[in-house]
């Protein structure tokens, strides 16, 4: 256990402006409570205190919300040689009999660390070209709901327009079908509602269009840092930019999960038994990490459609009685243990491999 290993336990409740700290004993008793502001003269100040207060050197922070309110803590903790330990809001089975104040929710934090195994840590997940795919991932998320709702807005314009604007609506809204629409004129003598349906196809087409640049160059930026952080990725069938960038952010970093099971339990793709009497089976993993089982679901469809031997293997689960969900299922697990083998080898420094 993690109480075993370390001297003192901080546990930090993150808000917007400030952050409720405490220092406890391996036995969970507090040693002392403080308050430190949400900014870099914080930071400073708790790294002091910690060194005034801390009964020995092996120490570990517990920080709530280490990607939100909490991120620059963690960050400056993590550069001053310090433990940083990922810590869940406590739920209501926590808080039940103890209340709800921050000092109570710091403590709360230094009880969730040290019930910590030492060999599972939940350490933050890492920063550098990991954080830029996640930002490129939220962008691109962001634009294609955008771009979406952009098309469906122009299709339903175009359905109210004559023959030649429903026959566009009907088809896919290609780049020079879009250049079509905005370079239209306006009729001479239109009407207010001519006028203004005119000006709004042409927005949604300009807009759709700039949209389908920026998506394109989303891409080749999640290529580009896919090919440095894990080389060939891409090259495996069925993985491209997308799937492989949103692979690499739930990974993070070796070691964040202790083995491709872990990976797959991350992933939601983990089996869950669902046996009861004769029946003996199981089914799928609703919880994890949903963008990562949807990057999964993406490569196991794509190589359902394209890959021989995943064909060949889909054809003998069937014939063993199997449903296209259990396969999927199945299929999903086993990508889990070939992207975190291939993740582990590629981001793993050449040094600490051989050694």
């Amino acid at each position: 256990m993690l109480a075993e290993l370390v001297d003192a336990v901080v546990g930090v409740d993150t808000h917007r402006d400030t952050h409720q700290v405490e220092i406890a004993l391996p036995n969970g008793a507090p040693i002392a409570l403080t308050t430190i502001s949400n900014d870099t003269t914080g930071y400073a100040e708790l790294l002091a205190w910690i060194v005034d207060h801390a009964p020995g050197p092996r120490l570990a922070l517990s920080i709530e919300g280490t990607r939100s309110y909490g991120v620059g803590l963690a960050r400056a903790a993590a550069a001053a040689g310090l433990i940083v330990l990922e810590c869940e809001q406590p739920n209501r089975k926590a808080r039940r009999g103890k209340g709800k104040s921050d000092p109570i929710d710091a403590h709360l934090a230094v009880l969730a660390a040290l019930r910590l195994d030492a060999d599972r840590l939940p350490v933050p997940r890492a920063d550098g070209d990991r954080e830029a795919l996640r930002i490129l991932l939220t962008a691109r998320q962001e634009l294609t709901t955008t771009s979406t709702a952009q098309t469906n807005r122009l299709r339903a314009l175009l359905l109210s327009g004559d023959d030649t604007d429903r026959h566009l609506a009907r088809g896919t809204l290609t780049d020079a079908r879009l250049a079509s629409v905005a370079r239209r004129r306006q009729p001479r003598e239109a009407s207010r509602e001519q006028a203004v349906r005119h000006a709004e196809l042409r927005r949604l087409a300009l807009a759709l269009r700039e949209a389908a640049r920026t998506l394109k160059a989303n891409r080749i930026q999640l290529q580009t840092i896919v090919n440095d952080v894990a080389p060939g990725l891409t090259d495996r069938r069925g993985i491209g930019p997308v799937s492989a960038a949103q692979v690499i952010v739930s990974f993070s970093h070796p070691g964040r999960c202790r083995n491709d099971a872990a990976f797959a339990a991350l992933a939601g793709a983990s089996p869950l038994q669902a046996s009861s009497g004769r029946t003996v089976r199981h089914r799928l993993n609703r919880g994890g990490d949903r963008a990562l089982n949807r990057a999964l679901h993406t490569i196991a469809v794509t190589r359902m459609r394209s890959c021989p031997t995943t064909q060949a293997y889909v054809a003998r689960r069937t014939a063993e009685g199997k449903n296209p969900r259990e396969i999927r299922r199945c299929l999903k697990r086993y990508i889990a243990r070939q992207l975190h083998r291939t993740l582990t080898t590629a981001m793993t420094p050449a040094a600490e491999a051989t050694g």
